[in-house]
């Protein structure tokens, strides 16, 4: 079997054979005939069978010759990542024919994604919540769509995203074609294929969700403080190469990168607190060979393609099993193979007989030769969630005995300089031609000749000016000076005679 057997473009055939892709997988046989026609289609097909193209195939053969301009295909996903993957596959697929594309997801700015909706891109790839955010704005229409695609439905399930794919479907034309994949389908999935699809196509519908042949997997059991340095001990001996290594929490994801920072492992990590820039840039140098490891959380746990990728490492075992088929699916993708190892301690051995009875075999457990798996580490993997709790309400605490003391303190400085005055800061010889009333007061004359006369006052004295409101009295001469005890100027207006607030 080959890809010419679908009739597509002699554009997309050149760039299929230029990518290296000599035949097609199993979902892309069944896919892409049926897509071709119209219909709306149902795939339950496992991580890394090559469903991507099964989607874009077809529809870019549908969108070529069509008028420009505007947008008529949109591509859901669960993540940046997944979107951006997707973006790249389509951009690749396009080399030779006119066909333009955008991913539009958050962490980045919304000019470029704003011009994409403007210019009408002939194909979105987009994650829920971003798109929702350009749906408020005007510029944001879909109503030429042709083609609506649900990638990793489940997991955008398991990500709360329910909701938001439904507040999409409403800017969405309801006459179009659906293509719906998920990896698994629970019920509620069951419930959205039943509303969205019209008489779909369904593939692998009852196939048991497995990882893929070309995976060898193996058990590592070991104690939950040496996980570390049983996976440094792995990586000097050769056994492991590049890899990417899933832990449980971001916390863990950053202390296992910090642990091979201290000894000279090439890494970077990659999970929902990193800035869409530094996961951009882990990806990117991962796959390019400058980081030998990539750290992660289960947000690249679907999606990322990544090619001869040797190992996968669970550093803990998932919860569920299923994020266990989708984690070891990053190696031996489209029908290669690869190793996919997972340490387990003996608090995860429930997790792990789970996993066991989904795939319906256990798994061989392994033990390093040489390693010493009695030894206890000079310093802990990671501080306890207890322990980190009590320091995060300490600190909490005493940021608040210190802006307590601090109002407590200004509460003082208030009182200790009277009611609405300012400190005074003593009293300090008087210019020539002061007036007689205080820096704080109004500008009150002498009797009579220039303003400025006069000795003077302390700064708090008499005729004070807090509150820029003093007494009205008869006034000596104002600023503007004159004979006799009539008020002229800033000094009339604000008070005669000494007084005191």
């Amino acid at each position: 079997m080959s890809f010419t057997q679908f009739e597509l473009h002699a554009d997309l055939l050149r760039g299929i054979k230029e990518l290296g892709y000599t035949r097609p997988t199993p979902i892309q046989s069944q896919a892409i005939p049926p897509a071709m026609q119209g219909r709306d289609l149902l795939g339950c097909a496992m991580t890394g069978s090559g469903k991507t193209v099964a989607f874009l195939l077809p529809i870019m053969n549908r969108l070529l010759g069509k008028r420009r301009g505007v947008t008529r295909t949109l591509i859901l996903t669960p993540t940046r990542e997944l979107a951006a993957q997707i973006e790249q596959s389509f951009t690749e697929l396009a080399v030779h024919t006119p066909l333009s594309g955008a991913a539009v997801f958050g962490g980045v700015g919304m000019g470029p994604q704003e011009h994409a909706f403007r210019a009408g891109v002939d194909v979105i790839v987009a994650t829920p919540g971003r798109l929702l955010d350009h749906f408020k704005q005007p510029y944001a229409k879909l109503d030429h769509l042709e083609v609506l695609v649900l990638d990793e439905a489940d997991r955008m399930l398991d990500m709360g995203f329910l909701p938001d794919i439904k507040r999409v479907l409403r800017h969405l034309p309801t006459k179009r074609q659906t293509l719906f994949f998920s990896a698994t389908m629970p019920a509620p999935i069951v419930a959205l294929t039943r509303e969205m699809l019209q008489n779909p196509v369904t593939i692998n519908l009852e196939r048991k969700s497995q990882p893929a042949i070309g995976i060898t997997q193996a058990i590592y059991p070991v104690k939950q403080e040496l996980k570390a340095h049983l996976f440094l001990e792995l990586i000097k001996r050769g056994e492991i190469k590049d890899t990417i290594v899933f832990t449980r929490t971001k916390h863990r994801s950053n202390r296992l990168s910090d642990f091979l920072d201290r000894h000279g492992i090439p890494n970077a990590r990659i999970h929902g607190n990193r800035s869409q820039a530094q996961r951009t840039e882990a990806l990117a140098g991962f796959k390019s060979g400058r980081f030998q490891v990539l750290v992660a959380t289960d947000i690249v746990a679907r999606g990322i393609d990544i090619e001869e990728l040797s190992h996968v490492v669970n550093f803990d075992v998932p919860h569920v099993p299923e994020d266990y088929i989708h984690r070891v699916g990053r190696t031996a993708r489209a029908e290669a193979t690869g190793d996919a190892f997972t340490f387990v301690s003996p608090e995860e051995e429930g997790e792990l007989r789970a996993i066991e009875r989904a795939i319906g075999k256990p798994l061989p457990r392994v033990t390093v030769p040489g390693f010493d798996y009695a030894k206890q580490p000079a310093e802990r993997f990671e501080v306890p969630i207890a322990e980190r709790i009590a320091a995060i309400r300490a600190r909490k605490a005493e940021e608040r005995a210190r802006a307590k003391a601090k109002a407590e303190r200004r509460a003082a400085q208030e009182r200790g300089g009277g009611s609405g005055a300012a400190p005074s800061r003593g009293p300090r010889p008087a210019a020539a031609g002061e007036s007689s009333g205080g820096r704080n007061g109004g500008r009150p004359g002498g009797a009579g000749g220039d303003s400025r006369g006069g000795p003077s006052s302390a700064r708090s004295g008499a005729a004070g000016r807090v509150g820029r409101r003093p007494h009205r009295g008869s006034g000596g001469s104002g600023r503007s000076g004159g004979s006799g005890g009539g008020g002229g100027g800033r000094g009339a207006g604000r008070g005669g005679g000494p007084y005191s607030d």
